[in-house]
């Protein structure tokens, strides 16, 4: 994998020939009118074509309601929704699987991201197929920004994956190449999936700092023991699963091994 740095690929680049923001939600009735305005406004900003995925993941909260005015307003808004609350990472199989254009940008629908900084993503984006954020002053709490700085010198350890803020919802990536990987966390969990795979992948890696504000309206349910609980568990799944791949591909590719036989 390359990796690029937060200075890589400065100079003037096109705009984004079009752009899939995702935007997974649940309980978020609160947000998604302004979390729309501004994924528009950025959209509008870096790229020459646009659609807005919300991805409402079995809220009960009225999110479904507040996304579906928003389709009735903008023809460029598109709601997918899950009857039964199915977790962040199936939300964004799912926002990922009907994206249409190039470029994906996938961030949440807490407003806790300035999304016009997208377009600081572009001159990295002409030598990228990831442009990954980091919270350069995280507003969160000093429990969860110390169980941050935990869980990504963990996933660092694991899968040597070198990116400062593993889940950073502020990532801008190629359709082509986050379509092509084979994903399978249903929680939090799918963050590290998706950037261990991708650099498996040979995917080209940059990083940017953003800015990071304070949630306005609901909940955030990331810290809770059972959301953690199921986060170590999809960790080590992940864990286990790539050891097999891996030892899968090396019996395939060594000397001698068993090859089908021709009909």
């Amino acid at each position: 994998m390359e990796r690029l740095g937060d200075d890589a690929g400065r100079g003037p680049v096109p705009r984004l020939a079009g752009v899939s923001i995702v935007l997974p939600c649940h309980d978020e009735a609160g947000n998604v009118a302004r979390m729309v305005a501004e994924a528009t406004a950025a959209a509008e900003a870096a790229a020459d074509a646009h659609e807005i995925l919300l991805v409402d993941d079995g809220s009960t909260d009225g999110t479904g309601e507040a996304a579906l005015a928003e389709v009735a307003a903008d023809p460029r808004v598109r709601l997918l929704v899950h009857e039964h609350n199915r977790g962040y990472g199936a939300a964004l199989r799912t926002g990922f699987r009907a994206a249409r254009l190039e470029w994906i940008f996938l961030t949440d629908a807490d407003c806790q991201f300035e999304l016009m900084e997208l377009v600081d993503a572009l001159p990295q984006a002409a030598a990228c197929d990831l442009v990954c954020g980091h919270r350069v002053r995280r507003a969160d709490p000093l429990h969860r920004r110390m169980n941050a700085r935990a869980w990504n010198a963990l996933v660092d350890r694991m899968f040597d994956l070198h990116v400062r803020d593993v889940d950073c919802a502020f990532k801008l990536m190629r359709r082509e190449v986050i379509q092509s990987l084979d994903l399978d966390a249903d929680g939090a969990v799918v963050s590290t999936e998706l950037l261990v795979r991708a650099q498996s992948a040979g995917a080209r890696i940059g990083e940017l700092g953003v800015s990071h504000r304070p949630r306005a309206s609901g909940r955030s349910s990331g810290a809770s023991p059972a959301v953690v609980l199921r986060a170590f568990r999809e960790l080590r799944a992940l864990s286990a699963q790539l050891r097999a791949e891996e030892a899968a591909a090396a019996g395939a590719a060594a000397p001698g091994a068993a090859r089908p036989r021709p009909a």
